[in-house]
């Protein structure tokens, strides 16, 4: 752990961080309303009907059959009919979306783990998943978020994530499987090992799970009726290149309407100095003509 708790009660999810790699927060730790966890279901929910052209229920899933038009980059190729899709760009979707990205407990303990100056945001996206068989495969998509990054690793993460409850997590229900201690590992994750040392990470709606960028996670596949549904606010290192282009796409109106704009502005890296998109740079002028 890098710095002292400036949050009371924090220490148990700080100290699970650093054996474990991960921790699960509750909801009247983190402080998000469960109030707000329902209306940011609503929102989803919209959503994904625009999106799919299929309305969707929380009991039910999608009501029409659905297929992918290409085979997606990160889910099985063996099949087309698929169990789960990623809506993009949550934050410009709706405010509750941008305070959740800057809960003073998530982003406490992300800075524990990336830096407190260095933190920055990289995507806000949502899961939505159902029932389905297959989901990632054999590999239960098993992987490290940092994996794109040279090797080694340090200890310091180079990204880190939330994922939000926004219904309950369990085995059948298709919850997050990751393997205790991995970060430590400093590798990309590794087969058969990475399937078979996995856990279920078991939480119930209004939970927020965090883990190092380094630690080896996927996701069981979906045995329930219904939809699984998590929003995932992704952070990194601001030398890391980010998913989402927020300083060249993020509307700043929408940055300043939500619950903490200074801090909002600062991770998407608003004013940072690279990439420099002018010249930042002072140039010499000859002196006589300085008035």
């Amino acid at each position: 752990m890098q710095k002292a708790v400036s949050t009371p009660g924090l220490e148990p999810y700080l100290l699970a961080l650093e054996t474990q790699g991960l921790t699960v927060v509750p909801p009247e730790v983190h402080g998000f309303a469960m109030a707000d966890f329902d209306a940011m279901v609503e929102v989803l929910l919209e959503q994904a009907q625009q999106m799919t052209g299929s309305e969707f229920s929380l009991a039910e899933g999608p009501k029409e059959t659905l297929v992918f038009p290409r085979p997606p980059e990160n889910l099985s190729r063996d099949t087309l009919e698929p169990g789960q899709f990623l809506i993009q760009q949550l934050s410009q979707k709706h405010r509750l979306f941008r305070n959740l990205a800057v809960n003073p407990v998530a982003l406490e303990l992300i800075r524990s783990q990336i830096g407190r100056r260095a933190t920055r945001f990289s995507s806000h996206n949502s899961f939505i998943k159902w029932q389905g068989d297959y989901g990632y495969g054999p590999s239960l998509g098993m992987h490290a978020d940092q994996t794109a990054q040279p090797l080694p690793w340090g200890r310091n993460a180079l990204t880190a994530n939330t994922n939000w409850c926004l219904t309950d997590y369990t085995l059948e229900n298709g919850c997050l499987a990751y393997v205790p201690g991995s970060h430590r590992y400093g590798t990309p994750a590794q087969f058969p090992k990475a399937v078979q040392d996995a856990v279920p990470v078991i939480a119930p709606k209004g939970s927020m799970i965090v883990f190092h960028g380094a630690t080896w996670h996927g996701a069981f596949p979906k045995q329930t009726p219904g939809l699984r549904l998590s929003v995932a606010n992704y952070y990194r290192h601001m030398m890391v290149l980010p998913q989402e282009d927020l300083v060249g796409g993020f509307p700043r109106a929408l940055a300043a309407d939500c619950d903490d704009p200074e801090s909002f502005e600062q991770l998407c890296g608003f004013e940072d100095t690279f990439p420099y998109r002018r010249q930042s740079e002072v140039v010499p002028v000859v002196a006589a003509k300085i008035r």
